[in-house]
């Protein structure tokens, strides 16, 4: 492994103005091949995978349960 190379890559991302360092980290982070959440939704709902939730009876409302205290 080539340390010295990477302490050197290391100290050139650190010398980035922080507005070079998040177009930097979006260009190693993100992945333009993979699907965007709209089209994740889009799938989702017109998939029909959660088509049985339908006709699931609503167990949960605002009026049953104990309140969850904020902190």
């Amino acid at each position: 492994m080539n340390t010295q190379l990477i302490d050197s890559i290391i100290q050139v991302i650190r010398s980035l103005s922080p507005e070079e360092q998040a177009v930097l980290a979006a260009k190693l982070f993100f992945d333009p091949t993979a699907p965007s959440t709209p089209d994740m939704i889009t799938l989702a709902l017109q998939g029909g995978s959660f088509d049985f939730l339908h006709n699931e009876p609503d167990s949960y409302s605002l009026d049953n349960g104990e309140p969850v205290p904020c902190l």
